[in-house]
This record gives structure tokens, C-alpha cells and sequence, in this order.
């Protein structure tokens, strides 16, 4: 698999929030966004985004300005476990994880996406 992919195995490669470096429409949505949420000041643009660093670099980046630095998963397959996704763990697919990918079709497609990457690896 060549796309970028969250431990838990959402799509990064089409993330908005992961792509403000890269991609200049995805940089000027987030700006708008964050904008809305209060997080930038009216004038502020994507060097302050990057600059503030609130976006996200990856699930085994910088923990300090890590976009989602509370997230379950991240705790438990990184940190506990130190594994690269969650298709590596030996008690794959564990309880949790399941429940979590019915809360929505974007959840769902990301197990899926470890279970393929569970059948590549064996």
C-alpha cells in the first residue's frame, strides 16, 4: 500500500488536516477552518498554521504538537505497544477497534484497509 495511513488506518495521503505543507487547497480549507474555530486570527494565514503547528504530522510525529495527541488508538499502538499500525498487533482486531469502525463509513473503510494490510503481511 502506497498511501499514507493513520495507525488505525484512516487515509492520510487525502487528509486535509495532514496535507497543509503539501497541497495549497487543502492549506487555504484548514485556514478557513481554523479561522471559524477561533484557533487563527482574522489575517492569519498557513504560515501561522504551521507555524502554531496544529495540524497533523502523523500518528508517530512530534507528540508535543500531535493533532489528535489524545486519541485511544495512537495510545495503545504506539505508545503501549510501539507497533507501526494496528494490523501488526497479535491481538488484531481487537474488541475496541471493532466497535470504533462502526461510528462511521470512514471508520469502517479504515479497518478494512488493515485487514488488507493484515492479509499483504502474512
Amino acid at each position: 500500500m502506497d498511501k499514507k495511513m493513520a495507525v488505525c488506518g484512516l487515509d492520510c495521503g487525502s487528509c486535509e488536516i495532514a496535507n497543509v505543507e503539501s497541497d495549497a487547497d487543502a492549506a487555504e480549507s484548514v485556514t478557513g477552518w481554523f479561522r471559524e474555530m477561533g484557533w487563527l486570527e482574522e489575517g492569519e494565514g498557513v504560515s501561522d498554521v504551521v507555524e502554531k503547528a496544529p495540524y497533523c504530522k502523523g500518528c508517530h510525529g512530534d507528540r508535543a504538537t500531535h493533532w489528535s495527541a489524545d486519541c485511544w488508538i495512537l495510545k495503545c499502538c504506539v505508545d503501549e505497544k510501539r507497533l507501526e499500525h494496528c494490523s501488526k498487533c497479535d491481538e488484531f482486531v481487537c474488541e475496541r477497534l471493532e466497535k470504533w469502525s462502526g461510528g462511521s463509513d470512514r471508520y469502517a473503510e479504515a479497518l478494512e484497509r488493515l485487514k488488507q494490510r493484515k492479509g499483504e503481511s502474512t
